[in-house]
């Protein structure tokens, strides 16, 4: 079987008869400028529990190398799913539909990209850090830790390598260390543990929303990153990722956005542009997916957000996809954020 990779168009991510994990690499020596390199063995995948910290896995979607730092138990809204009454999620005030969503519990992984990966992956935009609020006067700035990701169950395609330095990140040997006795062979140092508790707020991944439209799916998952004092009101802060995915065989292009932003204070605010972060993407069948990050500021401690992107076909008409509601809650115990990522 062959897993397409987003690296090149040429480029394809192998198993084959002996399950060995082959990926197309950019070798500055080379003329044709990559070549093929075998970096581990597939395992089977895991259809219940969960894959343990120090796993090395490939991307399904957008084919990077990656690693598992700790999982995430997030609760899934998916407007696909019919649901009973009870157990359900309400609509936020204003929202398209009029149906409640039933939450599932569903799993998530911190995860390390490998750095070589990061520019070739196409189909991403901005998402391959975690971003935070800076911690001085400038209300407004942010900072960013790279390679960082959030990666679903299902989207983890595990592997296993004799390499000692597997995965080429900064915080690689920082969070783990190599253990031949265990398996995965990569433990968790104090450092990684103590990190995470520090961070925890801001890195907490705990509702995911989802919605298809026409073959379109389109998955967004909020965090909250914290409040800024600025010109004697309260502003807060969240940051969303999104991700654009086409189920069908027809080639589309997102062309437009459309955004309603409800804030607890009342207000109600419309956003319209073209495209997303300065990106219209294609979305085909040999690249079906999109993701990026953004991020969204209220003065106030809640609100919602909704909306639609219109996707353009091939023939020129035009449909709207619906972006499905979600809530931005800010923490209860709401702390400084994070100053940096110290040790």
């Amino acid at each position: 079987m062959a897993f397409a990779s987003p690296f090149c168009a040429a480029a394809r991510i192998f198993a084959n008869e002996s399950r060995c994990v082959t990926v197309c690499v950019f070798g500055r020596n080379r003329p044709e400028g990559k070549i093929l390199e075998t970096v581990g063995v597939f395992e089977a995948l895991k259809q219940h529990g969960k894959y343990e910290t120090g796993q090395l896995f490939l991307h399904s979607v957008f084919g990077y190398r990656g690693i598992v730092l700790f999982p995430w138990h997030a609760r899934l809204y998916d407007r696909d799913i019919t649901p009973p009454v009870s157990d359900s999620k309400p609509e936020p005030p204003g929202a398209h539909g009029s149906k409640e969503v039933k939450g599932k519990t569903h799993t998530y992984y911190q995860v390390l990209i490998d750095i070589r990966d990061c520019p070739h992956i196409s189909q991403r935009s901005q998402t391959e850090a975690v971003t935070f609020l800076a911690n001085h006067e400038d209300s407004r700035a942010l900072y960013a830790i790279p390679g960082l990701d959030y990666v679903s169950h299902e989207d983890i395609l595990p592997y296993n390598s004799t390499e000692q330095l597997p995965i080429h990140h900064d915080l690689f040997e920082r969070f783990l260390m190599y253990n031949p006795a265990k398996s995965p062979p990569f433990t968790p140092r104090d450092t990684l543990k103590a990190w995470q508790e520090k961070n925890h707020p801001w890195l907490e991944l705990s509702d995911v929303h989802r919605e298809t439209t026409e073959n379109i799916r389109v998955t967004v998952i909020p965090f909250y990153m914290g409040m800024r004092e600025a010109q004697n009101s309260h502003v807060y802060w969240w940051r969303y990722c999104i991700r654009l995915e086409n189920m069908g065989n027809e080639v589309v292009q997102l062309r437009e956005r459309h955004w309603r932003i409800f804030s607890l204070s009342g207000t109600l605010e419309t956003v319209r542009g073209r495209g997303v972060v300065g990106r219209e993407p294609v979305l085909s069948k040999e690249q079906p997916a999109f993701q990026y990050s953004s991020h969204v500021s209220l003065q106030a401690p809640s609100g919602h957000m909704w909306g639609t992107f219109r996707i353009e076909r091939t023939d020129g008409s035009h449909f709207d996809v619906r972006i499905p509601p979600f809530s931005l809650e800010s923490n209860k115990d709401d702390k400084a954020p994070p100053a940096g990522y110290t040790f």
